[in-house]
């Protein structure tokens, strides 16, 4: 048992609340509209070793607000489990930077635990975020006939990582790496009207796959839809290549959702999608059907 999808499948054995859903999805809600998530970030697979100790306790504070935006909630809180390093000043650095996305959210920090690990193993960090949210959406209301749409650009992250590994690039795109934007916002004004919704984390190939799943529909994602930056264009052009990185790449953290066919979204985004009967994904470019790429996104082994 090395997968995620196996240990996932083998913690649902476990005595479990109604607020889990069954761990089909990323949060937890309660029945007074109290939504709980946690994610870890660790070194080496969510954050580069060389990254500054501001822009990871950033990042780990963005990827949980994002789950909290998902589901319409308004961030109340969260609980820090943090690995001391030995290096004191990466620590204090790390705190100053927590403290900075803390404020810049107005999410106030509620408690949590420390521990230590063996010298030079990587850092492994934990979040918990508390929220509200009047209407929680699952990833699982998703309909035949539903239209599929997204906030925001795509692909700016996996740019950034590529550049931050090595390459060279607009520091724009690395910051989008290392400093991602939740949409605690839009989430917030889209609760209310979508069938389904959740965050890209993942890959948006692999997300939507995952709502059309979990909805028991299939999922068209037309290639030509997908929303770009300035900044990306200008850095790697628009063709198909480009645009194929930018849906399986992940790190976008931007909110994926589905919303019947005519109705217009709340909040600024794009329609890059349609659900029918059936099941499974399918890719198209314009008119054209596209082979599906190896892989649909990052998938925890």
């Amino acid at each position: 048992m090395t997968s995620e999808a196996e240990f996932i499948e083998a913690l649902r054995t476990l005595p479990m609340h109604p607020a889990a859903r069954g761990l089909t999805d990323d949060s937890a809600v309660l029945v007074d509209g109290r939504v709980l998530t946690t994610d870890m970030i660790i070194e080496g697979v969510h954050f580069l070793s060389d990254d500054s100790p501001a822009d990871v306790a950033w990042k780990l504070l963005g990827v949980n607000l994002s789950d909290l935006a998902a589901k319409g909630a308004k961030p109340e809180g969260v609980l820090i489990g943090y690995t001391l390093s030995e290096d004191s000043d990466w620590n204090r650095a790390f705190v100053e930077g927590l403290g900075e996305a803390l404020r810049h959210y107005s999410v106030p920090l509620l408690g949590g635990d420390t521990v230590s690990a063996p010298p030079g193993a990587p850092r492994s960090l934990s979040l918990t975020a508390l929220g509200k949210s009047v209407r929680a959406p699952t990833r699982d209301g998703a309909q035949a006939g539903n239209a599929l749409w997204v906030t925001g650009t795509l692909g700016d992250a996996g740019a950034g990582l590529a550049i931050a590994r090595g390459g060279t690039g607009p520091a724009a795109l690395v910051e989008r790496y290392r400093r991602p934007m939740p949409r605690v916002a839009e989430g917030q004004a889209l609760a209310r009207q979508v069938h389904a919704m959740m965050d890209v984390s993942d890959g948006l190939l692999i997300d939507a796959a995952r709502m059309a799943k979990a909805s028991g529909v299939a999922v068209t994602i037309d290639l030509a839809t997908i929303p770009l930056s300035p900044e990306l264009i200008a850095f790697a052009g628009e063709d198909r290549e480009v645009r194929i990185a930018a849906v399986t790449a992940g790190d976008d953290y931007e909110l994926l959702f589905a919303l019947p066919d005519g109705s217009m979204p709340a909040v600024p985004a794009t329609r890059v999608g349609m659900f029918s009967a059936g099941e499974g994904i399918t890719l198209i470019d314009g008119e054209e059907e596209v082979d599906m790429p190896e892989t649909l996104g990052f998938e925890h082994s």
